[in-house]
């Protein structure tokens, strides 16, 4: 969900820093106003190229900036894995950022550290559906229409897709270790040498080792302080030449221990300043022994920094990112080869392992080509019903199924078909829609999809990262989708965006009043004179958003024509 979206210098926009609601945010203004400079906005962190062009008047650059809330498992998805390197530890949420300097280079941040242009727009393809061009882009490739299927088979599709990803990851793991054990015995040897190796460079090695040889080598490097403060603390308490404190306590003692019988109140004190005395004989005794102790092992640095080092080595050797990471492949060296000794043959093993691993990928294969299959004619017929809805010809719309070669989403390629005027063909809706249209049949897509994951879940739809156009923590931009339309039609999309927004955040950029009038949250874009005239975005509170929406409907002096 898109929490908060920063511009600055971005063609009229100097400053805005706006926060989104969750549900239905709709954005108005007068034409010209700078309304598409949003839509401008979120496109860079989609990956739109940037142009020096865009940046305002009498400005050095441009940056947008956007906070996400993401999901669960977000930065686990296929894809992220470079953008999951650079996230801060505990951190929750996603910061993205664009920023075009003058000769038009741009540079892209994730989390404010420098990140590639494609990662980053890898993530907010996740995270934001948007409308024009970008909707022409997604439409047409065949694996978010998947998706969207799939998302209105529902909750245990999903699942069945993350567990497929795992498999196809595990199937893929299977393979290169087969590979690897069959390709020749060279290899097979290669093999059992880096496993002794591996054995051996980390002979001694234990859990906590490495912890404790650092705080020792810490100690050791710090040994002349420690004997100096030592050797001071026991001189003071019992110096070879002279009165310490323990003899001074026994001097105490002594002189008034005769007198405990002609006062008896000083038997406390006696006893106090012989508990004293051997207390402070005993620490130091102990003190003495520590000293003792630093000097018994002078070469014990020297052993503890060579331990240290053959750590190091052996990481750096096996390519571990940390001492745990070491022991882990260490037991499981040891492990395989305890195996050979015991009779097991690898290869063998590989293969079994491998055949399973294609068995597991195949079965989830068939469910979820059965439960694609099972939905297509609900699903067309639940889009159509909403194309008609918000006036789309007579919604004819379908589904076509087809089988494409195995991969981490199945054996299936989805297209989706529409007829946009009686007596011509089917097409591809990516081919056929103009941008205002498609904005409206991918908010047909949503509301069908949404409308049956909340049947499900009644009425709150959960879904897990992949699911795109279903998943509630997904922000839905539309840009173009009130082009061309009005009266009933306004009317019909307006309530589609708000049954929408009752599980989605939904972003749309508008100038018809039944839109924004149903609104969560309302935001105006007002174009301010000057030099240079700049652009002012603010939220309207309820007294200021009845006069935008009169604005909208013509103004007070047009409604008071209408009878």
């Amino acid at each position: 969900m898109l929490r908060r979206l920063r511009i600055e210098n971005l063609v009229l926009i100097r400053e805005a820093d706006l926060e989104l609601a969750e549900g239905l945010n709709a954005i108005t203004g007068e034409t010209g106003a700078g309304k598409t400079i949003l839509a401008q906005a979120v496109g860079l962190l989609l990956g739109s190229k940037g142009d020096a062009k865009s940046i305002g008047a009498a400005a050095r650059e441009a940056y947008v900036e956007a906070e996400f809330e993401v999901p669960d498992g977000f930065f686990e998805e296929e894809g992220l894995e470079t953008l999951a390197e650079l996230r801060p530890e505990d951190e929750a949420g996603l910061v993205l950022a664009r920023r075009i300097f003058p000769d038009g280079r741009t540079r892209a941040y994730a989390w404010g550290r420098a990140a590639a242009r494609e990662d980053l727009a890898a993530a907010t393809e996740l995270l934001v559906g948007m409308s024009g061009q970008f909707e022409q882009r997604r439409l047409a490739r065949p694996a978010y229409q998947l998706e969207v299927l799939d998302s209105f088979v529902g909750d245990e599709q999903l699942r069945r897709r993350g567990a497929m990803r795992v498999a196809w990851r595990e199937l893929a793991e299977a393979r290169r270790r087969h590979d690897e054990i069959a390709a020749d015995s060279a290899a097979a040897e290669r093999r059992l040498a880096e496993l002794e190796a591996l054995v051996e460079d980390t002979s001694g090695f234990e859990a906590g080792t490495e912890t404790s040889l650092l705080a020792e080598r810490e100690r050791l490097r710090h040994l002349t302080e420690l004997a100096e403060s030592s050797a001071a603390a026991a001189e003071a308490l019992s110096p070879e030449d002279g009165d310490g404190a323990a003899l001074l306590a026994a001097k105490a003692e002594r002189a008034i221990a005769p007198l405990e019988r002609i006062a008896p109140e000083l038997a406390s004190a006696a006893t106090e300043l012989r508990d004293l005395r051997e207390r402070l004989a005993d620490v130091g005794a102990e003190l003495r022994a520590f000293l003792d102790s630093l000097e018994a092992e002078p070469d014990r640095l020297e052993h503890v920094e060579g331990e240290l080092e053959r750590i190091a080595a052996a990481r750096r050797r096996f390519a571990c990112a940390s001492y745990e990471e070491l022991l882990e492949r260490a037991a499981a060296a040891r492990a395989e080869l305890d195996a050979r000794e015991a009779g097991a043959d690898p290869a063998a093993e590989a293969a079994a392992q491998l055949a399973e691993a294609q068995a597991r990928v195949q079965a989830l294969a068939s469910e979820l080509h059965a439960a694609r299959t099972a939905a297509v004619p609900r699903f067309a017929d639940a889009v159509a019903a909403e194309l008609r809805g918000i006036g789309l010809g007579d919604g004819e719309f379908h589904v076509e199924l087809a089988d494409r070669d195995l991969c981490s989403t199945g054996r299936d390629d989805v297209t989706f078909l529409i007829r946009p005027n009686p007596g011509l063909p089917f097409a591809p809706v990516a081919e056929t829609a103009s941008g205002g249209e498609l904005s409206r049949v991918a908010l047909a897509l949503a509301a069908a999809a949404g409308a049956e994951a909340s049947g499900r879940a009644g009425g709150a739809g959960t879904c897990s990262v992949g699911a795109a156009e279903s998943a509630p923590w997904m922000t839905l931009v539309f840009d173009e989708i009130d082009a061309g339309i009005g009266g009933q039609t306004a009317h019909a999309v307006a309530q589609t965006l708000r049954r929408l927004g009752e599980r989605s955040q939904v972003v749309t950029i508008t100038h018809l009043p039944q839109i924004a009038s149903v609104a969560d949250r309302h935001l105006r874009v007002e174009k301010v004179p000057g030099d240079p005239t700049h652009t002012r975005i603010e939220e309207l509170a309820e007294a200021e958003r009845r006069e935008e929406l009169e604005r909208m409907l013509g103004g007070r002096e047009f409604l008071s024509t209408v009878r």
